[in-house]
């Protein structure tokens, strides 16, 4: 029998595919995955459509189509007030994970520490130890409230990077100024320290002001920013996201991706440069703030104790009025017995803390949310 040693040795599969199959098993409604099960706007897929009897079948530049970048430019400098060089400071990547997967990989050496704070999404640990570094994992305090102390005393002379996500997923939680200054506060004690911020839900926040590291003069020319077409745009399965870094930085992670990807899918990068300029990014919050108002209402006479949810499209809830499982035995329970299916959060903590939380996903139409909430209240 062939043997092989793994180079992630405690990855399998991960808890989103395993909740998405399960529900399609039991024909569950599927409020586990983070995708929305509703249209794009229409005027992307006329452009789309449009787009497909065209040349525009070949390869694009290995940086992402021009056009597009210089979009994303003046949408940083809109709602950031950032001069971004579209030509040397963004790169278009095939999804946010890729992006996030070739910053570590160019970056971070054997070796290293990154500093992961947890619940973390899982793509971050993996990449780290692939180059044979250390993630060092750091709990939020109970209430997803980040102990900054915490995450100072896990930094020392090995630390490479640090790996923050805001607004938070799975939690919803969202960095405030006094966030933003303990994490500055850190950065200048150690100036070789990175940063990869990871800002996929960026335009999806709620009741709190969204602080992107893009407005942060005194880091950002530290910091690797992520962000999402998929997240902003409805378009999850065109795994079309980018990144904003400094030129020295970006010089280095430009070296991975054109090995990797070289460049990614032309009709996306063509629709979004004709879409982007077009559309009102602050729209995008008032028309999530609808489905989570109408989710949480309809929540209001089940048995879950819905948390706060300031940003993505997450509401988790405490279970502990309903059951005693552990909250990965409680969501396949939900899935298999109640037909609803969502995702434990304690697979989002490295020590696999349980809090009796899991994660809805209110993504949907709101046909979707009803049938779903009718079936959580009857619990």
């Amino acid at each position: 029998m062939h043997t092989i040693e793994s180079k992630l040795p405690h990855v399998g599969t991960t808890i989103f595919t395993q909740m998405s199959q399960l529900a399609n098993e039991v024909n569950a409604i599927n409020l586990s995955q983070g995708f929305p099960n509703f249209k794009i706007n229409p005027k992307l897929e006329d452009i789309m459509a449009k787009l497909v009897r065209t040349n525009a079948h070949q390869y694009l530049p290995m940086m992402g189509y021009n056009p597009l970048r210089s979009a994303v430019a003046d949408k940083i400098k809109l709602h950031y007030g950032r001069q971004v060089d579209f030509e040397k400071e963004i790169l278009v990547t095939a999804g946010a994970t890729q992006g996030i997967f070739t910053t570590i990989q160019a970056l971070v050496h054997r070796g290293d520490e990154v500093v992961v704070i947890d619940p973390s999404y899982d793509c971050y640990a993996p990449a780290v130890e692939l180059v044979g570094a250390k993630p060092v994992h750091v709990n939020m305090e109970k209430g997803f409230r980040i102990d900054w102390n915490k995450i100072e005393a896990a930094v020392n002379e090995k630390t490479r990077m640090l790996i923050i996500n805001n607004p938070h997923n799975p939690t919803g939680m969202m960095f405030d100024l006094k966030d933003i200054e303990a994490l500055e506060v850190i950065m200048d004690k150690y100036p070789e320290l990175l940063l990869l911020s990871d800002e996929v839900y960026e335009f999806i926040h709620f009741e709190k002001e969204f602080i992107s590291i893009n407005s942060r003069e005194n880091i950002r020319e530290r910091a690797i920013i992520i962000s999402s077409f998929g997240k902003t745009f409805h378009i999850t399965g065109w795994k079309l996201g980018y990144l904003v870094a400094p030129d020295y930085l970006l010089q280095e992670i430009k070296k991975v991706h054109q090995y990797l990807v070289f460049c990614v899918n032309s009709f996306g990068q063509l629709a979004l440069a004709e879409y982007l300029p077009q559309t009102d990014l602050n729209e995008l919050s008032s028309f999530y703030q609808q489905k989570k108002d109408f989710f949480t209402s309809a929540m209001k006479d089940s048995k879950f104790e819905l948390l706060p949810s300031y940003g993505s499209y997450f509401v988790t809830a405490n279970y502990s009025a309903i059951s005693d499982l552990d909250d990965v035995s409680f969501s396949k329970w939900l899935t298999t017995e109640k037909g609803v299916a969502v995702i434990p959060t304690s697979v989002f903590n490295a020590n696999k803390r349980d809090d009796k939380v899991v994660r809805f996903c209110f993504a949907k139409t709101e046909d979707t949310l009803q049938q779903a909430t009718e079936l959580l209240c009857k619990i």
